[in-house]
């Protein structure tokens, strides 16, 4: 065995050395990331254009070319086309190296910085993968004397197979409507292509369009453009017929609101000239009544019994079959056999369903109306046969509006009790709020009232109603209630205080607020007024009776006390004491014969005719100064009065 002759370390040093060379060369490597390989290859031969192929993936996270190898003419000859993953993941082979029919193969190679992959190759028969150009129509017209259909001419593709047949997918619809339908077809070669389609409606719009594809081939040309033609017209279809019964008048007529519109399914185009109507009572043709008319309505006024009504529409080529319908007397009683009703909605209907348990009627008519206050009614129906539903789309009613939607059973020719419902088919919140009023304010409990909001601008079905009251520098507080209540008591207010109140009505998108009002509670209430009142009332009524009793009791006592004796003073001692001339004094405008001098002291101090009753109130305190006071001075003041310079007696200014 030989062994090296370098120490071990020398040799674990000089592969130290190599490793920051080699590590970039091992990271980069780690790195590489080839383009992933194309599959799911797909190939079209667009006639006289180009054989372009696709494939996947769709786009690369790094910059990869593409080369697409190609063998043509059964394997003979190659090329190839390039493209990079900027510009898509496909590549065209253009015209005039390739031909029909043919064999080719294709390969794709795809090409990065970290290195290079290639597909699988696929085989290519031309004849199965070619496109042509869609066919052009030339008209769409009626042919004279053939009803409900039109003939179809269009030109084949210029670029198509000349010795190719070729297959056609005619689809139509009506110009109203979203469906179309498909009829499919082969033609022989020829420039000018015609096909006749029948079991259309009678004077109705259509709209065409053609797509061909090459025998053998799996890809269809394009649509053509569309073209429009119409069919020819018809008579009239039978109309739809409805009316509208009203309360009879007093004179016994009976107002009858007579309707009618084109039936579900007749031609959009189709006009009337007019309208023919005859109405006899039932079995008295002979009081047959005739009326023509240009509009969809009549008001007839007819009497109580039953009437029968026959309606027709003209046109230049003739009349429609007749349209019929019963009108019961005033006195015949309905049947009735719907059960209940419902409506609901989907993304894009109103659906509305019924339950009846009479198995044998199978007709109905639904009834539709905008509930509005203001706006002129418009009534609109609908027959339903065969079905206990009706779906109409939102679009055809509008939204925020209420509808009463009416079913009524059609039993041969009967017309039943209806059910009736109301619905939305969008609900939003109220336009305006509640209009609010407070009633009955008392000390600590007020009535708040509002009115409903008029139906045009509840815009949805009112769920509740909200009480918001709040006092004067407060915490608001709210009271909620269900919509058939429009009055709330709010009670334990405070007394004196001033609140604010105001109501949100409330639909299911949301409530708005009406205007708020202020009231404020009384300091005192009625009833506590009435309290007091009674209460001092009362307390008088019982003195008066004791006061009363008191003086049945003791009657010569209360009539001391009501109306006390008042003593004479011409009798009284004081006139004795001073004599005569006292009492002349006391009579001295009773005296006739009177000197000068004393007329002009009487004159000076004319007692007043109360002087004796005002005497007599202070009688006893008169007394009681006499007796105290010397005889003189008590002389000059039993009338209160002084002398003046000329001797005469001035008037006493304390009895006045």
């Amino acid at each position: 065995r030989e062994f090296s002759s370098q120490p071990p370390c020398v040799i674990l040093g000089t592969m130290w050395a190599w490793v920051p060379w080699m590590l970039p060369l091992l990271y980069k490597f780690g790195l590489a990331v080839l383009p992933a390989k194309p599959e799911n290859i797909s190939c079209i031969f667009y006639y006289k254009k180009n054989f372009t192929c696709t494939w996947s993936p769709e786009k690369e996270a790094n910059f990869t070319r593409y080369t697409v190898k190609r063998t043509y003419l059964y394997g003979r000859v190659s090329d190839t086309c390039n493209s990079t993953s900027e510009s898509g993941s496909s590549c065209s082979f253009t015209y005039p190296s390739i031909s029909v029919p043919d064999n080719s193969t294709i390969q794709v190679k795809a090409q990065n910085a970290d290195g290079i992959i290639e597909s699988d190759i696929t085989h290519w028969h031309l004849s199965t993968v070619i496109k042509t150009e869609p066919p052009q129509i030339s008209s769409v017209k009626p042919v004279w004397g053939i009803k409900r259909m039109v003939q179809i001419k269009w030109a084949r593709p210029v670029l198509a197979p000349v010795h190719s047949t070729l297959k056609y997918t005619l689809r139509f619809r009506m110009v109203n409507s979203a469906h179309w339908m498909e009829v499919n077809f082969m033609e022989d070669v020829v420039r000018e292509e015609t096909f006749n389609l029948t079991g259309l409606q009678a004077f109705t719009e259509y709209i065409i369009a053609l797509r061909c594809v090459a025998k053998g081939s799996r890809f269809w040309s394009d649509w053509s453009l569309e073209k429009m033609g119409i069919t020819e017209e018809e008579v009239p279809h039978r109309l739809d017929l409805w009316r509208v019964l009203r309360p009879a008048k007093v004179d016994g007529r009976r107002p009858v609101q007579l309707l009618w519109k084109k039936a579900k399914g007749a031609p959009v185009l189709e006009k009337a000239l007019g309208y023919n109507i005859w109405y006899f009572p039932e079995n008295s043709t002979n009081l047959t009544e005739t009326v023509n008319t240009t509009n969809q309505q009549l008001e007839l006024y007819l009497g109580g019994k039953t009437y029968w009504i026959y309606v027709i529409s003209y046109n230049s080529l003739g009349e429609s079959p007749e349209a019929t319908l019963r009108i019961p007397a005033i006195d015949e009683k309905s049947f009735q056999c719907i059960e209940a009703m419902q409506a609901s909605l989907t993304q894009d209907h109103l659906v509305v369903e019924w339950r009846s348990s009479a198995l044998e009627v199978d007709t109905w008519i639904v009834e539709w109306v905008p509930d509005r206050d203001s706006e002129p009614t418009t009534i609109s129906w609908e027959s339903v046969s065969g079905a206990r539903n009706w779906t109409i789309q939102k679009d055809e009613l509008k939204p925020f509006w209420c509808y009463n939607i009416s079913v009524y059973p059609m039993l041969g020719d009967r017309v039943g009790e209806p059910y009736s419902i109301q619905a939305y088919v969008k609900e939003g919140v109220p336009s305006v709020g509640p209009v609010t009023k407070a009633e009955n304010i008392g000390v600590k409990t007020v009535t708040i009232t509002w009115k409903e909001i008029p139906k045009n601008e509840r815009n949805g079905f009112i769920n509740n109603y909200t009480v918001f009251y709040q006092a004067e520098d407060g915490k608001e507080f709210s009271k909620t209630v269900n919509s058939s209540i429009l009055r709330y008591n709010l009670e334990s207010l405070t007394r004196k205080t001033s609140y604010t109140v105001q109501v949100m009505a409330s639909t299911s998108a949301g409530g708005f607020n009406g205007s708020s009002i202020n009231f404020k509670t009384l300091s005192v209430s009625v009833f506590e007024i009435f309290l007091r009142t009674s209460l001092i009332g009362g307390g008088l009524l019982i003195l008066i009776i004791l006061t009363v009793a008191y003086g049945f009791k003791k009657p010569n006592k209360l009539k001391r006390l009501c109306w006390p004796s008042v003593p004479n003073p011409a009798e009284s001692s004081i006139a004795m004491w001073h004599g005569d001339d006292f009492k002349n004094k006391l009579n001295l405008k009773f005296n006739d014969s009177v000197n000068p001098e004393e007329d002009r002291i009487l004159k000076l101090c004319s007692a007043p005719s109360d002087l004796i009753d005002k005497l007599v109130v202070t009688f006893e305190n008169v007394l009681e100064e006499v007796s105290t006071e010397e005889p003189e001075n008590g002389q000059e003041n039993i009338l209160g009065g002084e002398k003046n310079e000329n001797g005469a007696l001035s008037c006493p200014t304390s009895l006045y």
